[in-house]
C-alpha cells in the first residue's frame, strides 16, 4: 500500500492530542498528591491564607475583598464571551459548505470534507467548554461574594474557600480548553504544525506549572503574641 499524506491525519492528530491528555493527567495527579509542586496549588494555599483572613475583618470593612472576586467575575465574563463568540463563529463555518479555507493546496494532510468537519467540530467543543468553565466560576465566585459580604453570621472559613478554590480551578479548566482550541487551531494549516504545537504547548505548560517556590507558613489568625515570663 502506497503512502499517502492524509496519513498524516492519522498518526500526528491523535498522537498531539495524546501527548496533551498525558500531560494533563500527570498535572492532575501532581495536584491531587503534591500539590506544592504545582502552581495551581501554590495560588491554592495562598486563596485559603486570603480568604482566612478577610473572614476576620467585619463585613462593612470587607470592599477590597469584593473588589479582587469582581475582578476575577469580570475576566471570567470576558472570557466566556470570548469564547461563545468564537464559537459562533465556527458554527456559521460549519454550516458554510461553500467555504474552502481547509482546501487549499499548501496544506500537507487531509483535505476531504469529512477531516474538515472534525476540525470544526474539535474547535467548537474545546470554546463550548471554556464558555462553561468559565461560567461556573463567575458563579463560585459570586457564591463566594455572598459568603464573604454576610453580615453577623456564623459561617465556616471552609465553606468560602471551597467555593474560591473551586472558582479558580473552573477558571483553570477553562484556560486548558483554550490551551487545546490553540493546538486544534493549528490543525487548519495542517496534521504537522498540529503535532508541533502539541509538543511545543507541554513543554511551556511544563516550565508554567511548575512551583519551585516553598509554600509560606501563615501564623493562625487567632494567635495572639506570646510574651516571656519575665
Amino acid at each position: 500500500m502506497a503512502w499517502s499524506k492524509e496519513y498524516l491525519d492519522l498518526i500526528l492528530v491523535p498522537s498531539g492530542l495524546l501527548i496533551m491528555s498525558a500531560y494533563h493527567v500527570f498535572l492532575l495527579y501532581r495536584c491531587l498528591k503534591f500539590p506544592e509542586t504545582t502552581v495551581i496549588g501554590y495560588e491554592n494555599h495562598f486563596r485559603k491564607a486570603w480568604v482566612e483572613r478577610m473572614l476576620q475583618v467585619e463585613a462593612k470593612d470587607r470592599g477590597l475583598s469584593l473588589t479582587t472576586i469582581n475582578s476575577t467575575i469580570s475576566a471570567s465574563t470576558f472570557l466566556a464571551t470570548i469564547s461563545l463568540g468564537l464559537s459562533s463563529l465556527i458554527g456559521t463555518w460549519l454550516a458554510d459548505s461553500s467555504d474552502s479555507l481547509f482546501r487549499n493546496r499548501l496544506i500537507y494532510g487531509n483535505t476531504s470534507t469529512s477531516i474538515i468537519s472534525v476540525k470544526y467540530i474539535s474547535l467548537l467543543i474545546c470554546f463550548l467548554v471554556a464558555f462553561g468553565s468559565f461560567l461556573q466560576c463567575v458563579r463560585n465566585c459570586v457564591h463566594a461574594s455572598f459568603l464573604i459580604t454576610m453580615p453577623n453570621a456564623d459561617i465556616p472559613v471552609s465553606y468560602v474557600q471551597k467555593a474560591v478554590v473551586r472558582g479558580g480551578a473552573c477558571w483553570s479548566v477553562g484556560l486548558r480548553a483554550i490551551y487545546y482550541a490553540t493546538t486544534l487551531l493549528l490543525w487548519v494549516f495542517g496534521p504537522i504544525p498540529m503535532f508541533a504545537g502539541s509538543v511545543v504547548m507541554v513543554v511551556i505548560l511544563h516550565m508554567l506549572d511548575r512551583n519551585v517556590t516553598p509554600l509560606h507558613q501563615f501564623e493562625p489568625v487567632n494567635s495572639g503574641p506570646v510574651y516571656k515570663d519575665q
